[in-house]
């Protein structure tokens, strides 16, 4: 079985705006695969053509991983758990919801999800447990 790995858009922006994580990333032990989510995420951000050059390259150096029907209706349990448990605005929730179908993404293959957004994701993973490392 394939040790996979997934990144977190908050570790792939920090990494490209400073290189902080370069020397962490080059000596990952694991496959990497993208998360359909966080290039999502990543392209929504995009503002010149070296960014968009920087996202079609990693869109071809890596397979994407994407939420299945189930995870999307995973997600929405959970939040609404969440929701009972945290008070939480709708606004807070659908800033979580992206991270939400991260994880449940990632579990489902078995990855580990690598992050620099600790508070979110711990939050996450108390209501469903995944591989998770923070940076």
């Amino acid at each position: 079985m394939h040790n996979f790995i997934v990144l977190d858009s908050s570790i792939l922006i920090d990494d490209l705006r400073t290189g902080c994580h370069v020397d962490r990333i080059l000596a990952l032990d694991g496959v990497l695969r993208n998360s359909s989510v966080v290039l999502a995420e990543l392209w929504r951000g995009v503002l010149n053509r070296a960014d968009r050059k920087l996202l079609v390259e990693l869109e071809r150096d890596h397979p994407t991983l994407t939420p299945t029907k189930n995870n999307w209706l995973e997600s929405g349990q959970i939040l609404a758990r969440i929701r009972n448990d945290k008070g939480f605005e709708q606004g807070k929730l659908r800033d979580l919801h992206f991270d939400v179908l991260i994880a449940l993404t990632a579990r489902s293959h078995g990855a580990r999800l690598i992050t620099s957004n600790g508070s979110d994701f711990e939050l996450i993973r108390a209501y469903r447990d995944f591989k998770l490392e923070v940076w």
